[in-house]
Order: structure tokens, then C-alpha cells, then sequence
């Protein structure tokens, strides 16, 4: 008789803040980062809430598994672990921002006992530049994609020029891409961004969402926002003069988007 093999549970990660009091929002920082990636949106919700910050598998304080893939399985996995392990009794809001994004909609549809509201910021959803109907859409999104894969392929200049981009970034440490974090990196943008299924976790996500995208944003895929503003239960908003990082300004759209009551998604 073969002996069943036990699977390891998730790691928990590591909660990087847990402050204020009221209904509970819980955020995910993207690729690259950790949770200063919210430096200016909780002063404008704790008041309110319960904001809860945690760092994603391999970057930040979280562990780095030595044998972790980084799918957006794995990720889904540890942040539920990690969720799980708050005991929270009533449903939450749960923010995502760039890669974070694509792991709250994986568990908002997965969870939608659990999550009573659903905020993506600067989300990076793809789909395959074939799908895609509009020839100038289609070549922004090949290009994007192909600069992920020479991203990948070349460490040396990656690491070079991403402490040149770090010095020159309005929020200090907002990049996390450094020798210790190099494999989460490559294998979180080619297994969770590069291949995803956003889209179809979208569909199936039961609560509002809330999209809020930089006007200036340069990882969003405008042919692929056209779709997701069309679907049902989703509200976008653009914020005129900010890029992909949570600034001020889109961090005031954020914190009223947590807020917000729209009509509630079908």
C-alpha cells in the first residue's frame, strides 16, 4: 500500500502592521515590495478601520521557502494561511496593489464568505496580446510581456538599474529587487503576472470591486482595462498624474474607494 505524503502547510507571513479599529481592511503589497507599498494610504483609513498590512511570500519580513515556485497558488495559499490565523469573525475589505491585486482577486473569488469588498490598485492584468482585438493594444501588451522576459534573463542589469529607479522613487524602499529577493522576483512575474487568470477570478468574484489605475500607470494594459471596466460589479476610476505606485493622490482615491457603496455586484 503506498504511504500518502503529507503536503507542508503554507508558511504564515509576516504581518507587518496591525493598527486602528472598526471594519477590517487587509492589504497585499505587489512584486518587488513589501508593505510600505501603503505608507500613504493608512493614515487616511486606520482612523476608521482595522488595517491590516502583510508581506507577500519572499519579500519584506516573510519567509523565502528554498523551494517555492511563487505561482499565484502559493501566494494564494500563504496569504489565506496568514489570514486564517487572525481569526477575523466578520467579512473584510481586502486591497491589492499590482501583483497584490492579482492574489486578492484569486482569493476574493475563492473566499466570497470572506471578503466583502474587493479594491485593486494598479492591477496588471493580462491576457494573451492574440486576444486582444486592437492592433496597437496587442503590441503594447507583446512588448510589455517581452520586457518582463528580459527582465528576468538579465540579473546583473535588473539589480544595476533597479537601485538607480529606487533612488529616484517618491516612496522611500518601495522596491524590494535585490540579491536575497532575486528568486521570489522572477519567479512571482513569470508564474503570477506573466501567466494568470485574472480575468475569469474577476468574473467570479461576488462582492463590489473597486479598480483604481494611475493615468500615467506604465504595467497597465489599457485593451485588457477596457474589458474589466465592462463587467459586471466593477467600478474604475483613473487618477489623473499618478504612475504605479501608491502617491498621495491615489491614495486618497484608494482610501474612498474602501469606503465607497456601490451597487452590489450580481
Amino acid at each position: 500500500m503506498a504511504l500518502a505524503i503529507n503536503n507542508p502547510r503554507p508558511p504564515l507571513l509576516h504581518i507587518a502592521s496591525d493598527r486602528g479599529e472598526g471594519p477590517t481592511v487587509v492589504l497585499l503589497h505587489g512584486v518587488a515590495s513589501s508593505s510600505v507599498t501603503f505608507q500613504n494610504v493608512l493614515p487616511l483609513i486606520e482612523g476608521a478601520h482595522r488595517a491590516i498590512t502583510i508581506d507577500l511570500l519572499g519579500f519584506g519580513e516573510s519567509p523565502i521557502p528554498p523551494n517555492a515556485e511563487y505561482t499565484l497558488a502559493e501566494h494564494v495559499l500563504a496569504v489565506s494561511e496568514t489570514i486564517d490565523s487572525l481569526k477575523l469573525r466578520t467579512p473584510f475589505a481586502l486591497v491589492g496593489h499590482s501583483m497584490g491585486a492579482l492574489i486578492a482577486a484569486r482569493y476574493a473569488a475563492r473566499n466570497p464568505k470572506r471578503v466583502n469588498k474587493l479594491v485593486l490598485v494598479s492591477p496588471p492584468i493580462y491576457l494573451s496580446p492574440d486576444e486582444l482585438s486592437d492592433t496597437r493594444d496587442r503590441r503594447a501588451l507583446d512588448f510589455r510581456l517581452k520586457a518582463y522576459q528580459y527582465i528576468r534573463a538579465n540579473q546583473k542589469f535588473t539589480l544595476r538599474n533597479a537601485q538607480i529607479v529606487e533612488r529616484l522613487l517618491s516612496i522611500p524602499k518601495a522596491m524590494d529587487i535585490k540579491e536575497r529577493t532575486w528568486e521570489p522576483f522572477v519567479k512571482s512575474l513569470q508564474h503570477a503576472i506573466e501567466s494568470q487568470t485574472t480575468l475569469s477570478d474577476l468574473a467570479a468574484v461576488r462582492c463590489p470591486i473597486e479598480i483604481v489605475l494611475g493615468s500615467l500607470d506604465e504595467f497597465q494594459s489599457e485593451g485588457v482595462t477596457k474589458i474589466v471596466s465592462r463587467m459586471s460589479g466593477v467600478t474604475v476610476h483613473r487618477v489623473r498624474g499618478s504612475d504605479h505606485l501608491i502617491g498621495k493622490r491615489l491614495a486618497r482615491v484608494v482610501a474612498v474607494a474602501i469606503d465607497s457603496a456601490p451597487a452590489k455586484a450580481e
